[in-house]
């Protein structure tokens, strides 16, 4: 059963009501504040819909675990909330995983994908469990400075010290047990074999320097996929969108505007 996920429209406001709409997909550990460099871009074309995952933000946090089919079916209920039959979906790590899950289940209500730095099986299953274990009883502050050291590379942490707070607040803002149900629902996921069934077609992104979904999960996504794309982003860990904005904006923009 669906949860009801806290949600933000934005739009230019000369943009007819029934523009075609595209729904970002937060990570883990962030809330839908992380994609506000894309929203001015994206906003000139399109219905922006952004949510925070179950456990995350301003979303409900029902007790774990959580799976993939779950979040799956909060972003179809999302969808059905704001009355679009189809949609463009982009979602990064978490979202992304979510997004080709749906893209893959429900082929029908999905127009492009595009899919940053994730990855359609991310083992070791231990290793979130552990790291379930330690959120449940330390807190998600815990884990907020090993995440930043996934999420962005040295260089862009000693050049935007404000951003890494910012990202460190966020990550200790998350609710633990939302946290730690989404990392089970990682630790549980297998999609490789729903990449055949993805139809749409698919744009993947990888970080060059991203620890935790290096670019070869990225490109075994854009082989399997029926029609998919790899694009490598340099100088960029995990979060892509925010280390390297102007290049993820724009190829996210000519991915969902092409033809």
């Amino acid at each position: 059963m669906s949860l009801e996920v806290h949600h933000v429209v934005d739009a230019s406001p000369d943009l007819p009501d029934d523009a075609p709409v595209v729904v970002l997909s937060n990570s883990l550990g962030t809330t839908l504040a992380m994609w506000e460099p894309q929203v001015p871009a994206l906003a000139e074309h399109f219905r922006v819909v952004r949510y925070d995952t179950r456990g995350h933000g301003r979303s409900p946090v029902p007790p774990g675990p959580y799976s993939i089919d779950d979040l799956a079916d909060d972003l179809l209920g999302l969808l059905d909330r704001v009355g679009v039959e189809k949609a463009h979906l982009v979602g990064l790590s978490l979202g992304g995983m979510t997004a080709m899950r749906l893209a893959a289940r429900n082929p029908e209500r999905v127009d492009r994908l595009v899919v940053l730095c994730t990855s359609a099986l991310l083992g070791p299953a231990q290793g979130w469990l552990d790291r379930a274990a330690t959120v449940r009883a330390e807190g998600t502050g815990a884990v907020a400075d090993a995440s930043l050291e996934r999420w962005y590379t040295p260089a862009f942490r000693a050049a935007h010290p404000g951003s890494v707070e910012a990202a460190r607040a966020m990550v200790a803002s998350i609710p633990p047990e939302g946290y730690a149900a989404c990392c089970e629902a990682i630790a549980a996921m297998d999609l490789t074999e729903d990449l055949a069934d993805i139809t749409a077609p698919t744009l993947a992104i990888a970080g060059a320097d991203d620890p935790s979904t290096p670019p070869e999960h990225l490109e075994r996504i854009a082989a399997a996929v029926k029609d998919g794309r790899l694009l490598v982003v340099p100088h960029s860990a995990h979060i892509a969108s925010q280390e390297q904005p102007g290049a993820v904006t724009r190829a996210v923009l000519a991915h969902l505007t092409a033809g």
